[in-house]
């Protein structure tokens, strides 16, 4: 329980830092200002769902699945993760999922994003929650349970479709 208070006094003292930062040239301080807030919500939300997202490691995979009573299958433990943690309402299915927020490159995939995969022959098919350090977490298959794999492993390597933005602030 003290180390949750200490990492939230940390994320509070990063953004205090963050918001008070002055900006080079007086003119930019609105600006700079708004941007930096923005940046900090932003991550301070994607650390909220990532953290959510790995108390559910363990978890049973369920077809159809939506709650950790009876299981997730993978978009169902995305949008549970998602509107659990922010209140947000994502769609239902990978490839819903797969339209909403800002697709980006894997290089500058950031916790929190989604990761996508062909699993099933068509593209996005599966869904999960990127952790950081290449990895990921998800409701993998049909007696599997919640975890954490590597977007290098070449089981996953080589059917990763793409990510998306959920958090951003160009999207508040």
């Amino acid at each position: 329980m003290v180390r949750r208070y200490a990492k939230f006094g940390l994320v509070i003292a990063a953004s205090l830092y963050a918001i008070l930062a002055v900006p080079a040239r007086a003119e930019d301080a609105p600006a700079a200002l708004d941007q930096t807030l923005d940046q900090t919500v932003a991550e301070i939300m994607s650390r909220g769902v990532v953290d959510r997202a790995m108390t559910y490691i363990g978890v049973p995979y369920r077809s159809g699945g939506n709650d950790p009573k009876v299981g997730f299958d993978c978009s169902g433990f995305v949008t549970y993760v998602y509107r659990n943690t922010l209140g947000l309402v994502l769609p239902r299915t990978a490839r819903q999922l797969a339209t909403v927020g800002v697709g980006i490159a894997r290089e500058e995939l950031q916790p929190g994003d989604l990761v996508f995969f062909n699993t099933r022959g068509s593209p996005n098919s599966h869904v999960g929650i990127y952790l950081g350090n290449s990895k990921f977490v998800h409701a993998p298959r049909t007696r599997t349970l919640v975890r954490i794999d590597s977007l290098d492993d070449p089981a996953y390597a080589s059917r990763y479709d793409g990510a998306r933005r959920i958090l951003s602030p160009t999207l508040s």
